[in-house]
């Protein structure tokens, strides 16, 4: 008899594929966030959770869950599950590393390009039939060749950035919690600072660290007002690593020039004042969301459920404690 699964959102086929060949799967198929209440509901008498970032997996649905042995993520973050609680229950958890680095640095450069450009600004401009003629101070943004790039975090994604980088010519400056290897900064050409320098002397700011509780709010008033009055922060990592209050009163009073943001403090849901302001550039969670990347992320999240409910070691351990 194959294992019972609950699948909390709809994937791309690749990965249900895997999923329906080796399981007896429920899938939410009209593709909506279930509740605390649902999902406990939907986890009862399954073996295997396959779930995205956006669900909260607390230690009341892994309890309602009994008879789980595994929750795939199908994201490279897991900060969204009670892992110590899964722990306790035996219950493994994996997530999709990796896959994803590269999309996501395209897309950290793609919130760089449009903050300093204008580029959303103009598109609404040129929309709502107000370009007349060119102008020479017409919609001026700012120049990013031969600038400096601050990065907060150098792991797989920030390094990314960095190599991106390379064709602009630009200073880059790193703050890491541990520095990189010599070599690494040699090919990179990046130079390890503290944080407050990084703040102080970068034009453009990009945060590439986890949600940690150390992290919380690692851009805060503090580090907003030691930024240049024509800097950009860009986050493509987490939300709640900025104060997302701070930073709308930072670009209603133009303390930094502009920001672009694919993730928010209390997603979905946007700080009062975020969406009336014109420099800053928002996107709904996408900096993976290319076809290939979330194809290959719900086939890896799919292979780490199938292979953790048929007895074996999942590719993408997050607690290998319950293994022990």
């Amino acid at each position: 008899m194959k294992p019972k699964v609950f699948v909390s959102r709809m994937i791309p086929q690749k990965g249900l594929d895997v999923v329906l060949a080796a399981c007896d799967a429920e899938v939410n198929t009209p593709d909506t966030h279930l509740s605390q209440a649902e999902l406990i509901e939907r986890v009862h008498g399954k073996e295997g959770l396959l779930c995205l970032l956006t669900d909260e997996i607390t230690d009341d649905i892994l309890a309602a869950g009994a008879q789980l042995k595994v929750v795939a993520n199908v994201a490279v973050g897991f900060n969204n599950i009670d892992v110590q609680a899964a722990i306790r229950r035996k219950i493994i958890v994996t997530n999709t590393p990796g896959v994803l680095d590269e999309t996501t640095a395209d897309f950290a450069w793609c919130l760089l390009l449009a903050s300093a450009r204008r580029l959303v600004e103009a598109d609404r401009f040129t929309r709502a039939g107000q370009y007349k003629g060119w102008g020479i101070t017409l919609l001026c943004g700012d120049d990013i060749y031969g600038k400096t790039l601050g990065i907060c975090g150098l792991g797989r994604i920030g390094r990314g950035v960095a190599k991106r980088a390379k064709g602009f010519e630009m200073r880059l400056l790193y703050t890491d919690a541990v520095r990189a290897p010599a070599q690494v900064e040699r090919q990179l050409g990046a130079q390890f600072v503290d944080k407050e320098t990084l703040f102080r002397d970068a034009d453009f700011v990009t945060i590439h660290v986890p949600l940690l509780p150390e992290t919380h709010h690692y851009v805060s008033i503090k580090e907003l007002k030691l930024m240049k009055k024509t800097a950009h922060l860009i986050n493509a990592s987490r939300g709640p690593v900025v104060d997302e209050a701070a930073l709308v009163q930072a670009l209603r009073e133009r303390w930094i020039a502009g920001a672009g943001l694919d993730v928010y403090e209390h997603e979905p849901e946007l700080s009062p004042g975020l969406v009336e302001l014109d420099n800053v550039t928002l996107a709904p969670h996408i900096a993976s969301a290319s076809v290939a990347t979330r194809t290959k992320m719900a086939v890896m999240a799919a292979t780490n459920l199938v292979e953790a409910l048929q007895g074996r070691r999942p590719p993408n351990l997050v607690n290998p404690e319950v293994l022990a």
